[in-house]
This record gives C-alpha cells, sequence and structure tokens, in this order.
C-alpha cells in the first residue's frame, strides 16, 4: 500500500507540473507526447491489479461456491444466522434449517458462505 501512495503521487505530480522543463508535456513547448499519459497509464495499472483483479477472483469464488451447494451443507448467511440446507429450488430459493424443526426461506445470493466442518477445524 505505501508503494501504491508512492507512485500516485509521483504521478500526480507529473501531470501537475506540465511547464517543466524535461517533464512530459514540458516546457518545450508544442504538441503532447506519449510520456504525457504515462501517469495515468500507471494509476490504471495500479487500480487494476490492486482492487479490480482481486475483487474479480473473490467474485468468481464466491459464484463457484454458490453453484455448488447442495442438500446437508452447513452455511451461514449473510445476516449472520447459520443453519444446514433442507432443499433448494429451481427458483433459487434455498431452505435453511436453523433449528430443530424451525425452517426459512432465502434466497440462495443470501448465503455469505459455507461453514467448516470438524474436520477442517481440527487441521
Amino acid at each position: 500500500m505505501k508503494l501504491f501512495s508512492i507512485l500516485i503521487t509521483i504521478a500526480l505530480f507529473l501531470t501537475a507540473c506540465p511547464g517543466m522543463p524535461g517533464m512530459p508535456g514540458g516546457g518545450e513547448g508544442g504538441g503532447s507526447s506519449p510520456l504525457t499519459f504515462l501517469p495515468f497509464i500507471l494509476i490504471f495499472v495500479l487500480f487494476y491489479f490492486l482492487i479490480l483483479r482481486p475483487q474479480q477472483k473473490q467474485t468468481k469464488k464466491r459464484n463457484e461456491m454458490l453453484g455448488t451447494l447442495k442438500r446437508g451443507d452447513d452455511v451461514v448467511t449473510s445476516g449472520g444466522i447459520y443453519g444446514k440446507i433442507l432443499n433448494i429450488s429451481e427458483d433459487e430459493i434455498v431452505t435453511l434449517e436453523i433449528s430443530k424443526g424451525v425452517s426459512i426461506r432465502i434466497g440462495r445470493a443470501a448465503i455469505s458462505g459455507l461453514q467448516p466442518t470438524q474436520k477442517e477445524e481440527e487441521k
């Protein structure tokens, strides 16, 4: 994160100083050079690798988890309710048993994750 802030500062400095000789778009006058857009390209590349790419990976992982849900899985909802899946209908409604004889219906998208099994907790 420190590197990110340093590069952003350098990029903003380069774009804020167009009149300095030797700088991109500097005191030579005339047209724009390809180096003028270098700070913007650097910012976009950093933004992609630090924000967009990890978010895409996380979304893909979550979609895979939601796609592989099956009856009997222990899950936690986005509201913090723990339960066991009793049924998954075709229209993306999941029936959860949250206690003996108590079940609720929620949308599949409301499931935020699987509960770790006892074998995974022992590791």
